[in-house]
């Protein structure tokens, strides 16, 4: 008999809008407990997590990172766009992230290996992406349709992930890990009702049309996220109930919430590790 083989730990975060930020908490205290993470595949904002900690490891510098997020840096990302597919171009936004990991890297630089997901608009299909550029590949996964205009990869045209894949569990299977830890930051949609929505309902003034979009999303993607949990070793799901998908500004506030639940989560990983 040889040697055992090693077994690999995959991380699978979700969408989620700005409550993505409490991904950084729970990649911390994974982190502070010595828990190897082996492979990573995000979605939408988990994406953007998920590369920017495979690009460095250290989930300090995502938090830096997260923590200088504020409605001023958030307005300047607004690049409207004249295209028919979307409000917004995307390059900017494009631009910050390529700060965030350093460059316009390729999927090879990576230091964990690391996928994202995205949906092609005109075949309803999941496109998982791992090789190229990084910051194409998170554009296209974060792209909101109606609010950023698609994302063209080769001859498809690319909008948000978690139109197929809300956590991509399977995904991270696909990419060799045996054991998994997911990450939902999605609460059921009554749930997702934050203070300044709740003002709104009462006033019963109308939404604005990204509360829309990404509502829509949420209510039609709720039960395939369900599903796919059923999948993963460990389920880590912070409570954030009343963090709107806007409220970037409550980074501290959600990354302490990341924390919380996966500290609550750190006996059950380590107990099923020692297992297998």
């Amino acid at each position: 008999m040889g040697p055992r083989r090693k077994k690999k730990v995959g991380l699978a975060l979700s969408g989620g809008a700005a409550r993505g930020l409490a991904h950084i908490g729970v990649l911390d205290v994974l982190q502070r407990e010595g828990i190897p993470i082996d492979i990573i595949a995000g979605t939408s904002a988990g994406a953007i997590i998920g590369a920017v900690y495979a690009c460095c490891r250290d989930s300090d510098i995502v938090k830096k990172h997260a923590l200088s997020i504020d409605w001023k840096k958030m307005a300047s990302l607004f690049d409207l766009s004249f295209r028919m597919s979307g409000l917004l171009k995307g390059g900017k936004i494009e631009k910050l992230l390529a700060e965030y990991i350093g460059g316009d890297i390729d999927f090879s630089k990576l230091k964990i290996p690391f996928s994202c997901v995205a949906t092609d608009i005109d075949t309803g299909e999941e496109i998982v992406i791992t090789t190229g550029s990084v910051t194409e590949a998170l554009r296209a996964s974060i792209s909101v349709p109606g609010i950023f205009s698609v994302a063209k990869r080769g001859d498809r045209y690319l909008v948000d992930g978690g139109l197929t894949t809300p956590v991509p569990v399977d995904t991270v299977k696909q990419m060799g890990a045996d054991f998994i830890i997911a990450v939902n930051v999605n609460p059921r949609v009554t749930d997702r009702i934050s203070q300044s929505t709740e003002k709104r309902i009462k006033a019963r003034k109308e939404p604005n049309i990204f509360h829309v979009m990404m509502q829509s999303i949420y209510i039609t993607t709720y039960t395939v996220a369900r599903n796919s949990l059923a999948d993963a070793d460990i389920v880590i799901e912070p409570d954030l109930k009343g963090i709107g998908a806007a409220d970037f500004q409550k980074a501290g506030e959600m990354i302490l919430m990341g924390q919380e639940a996966a500290a609550d989560a750190i006996p059950g990983i380590k107990r099923k590790l020692k297992e297998i």
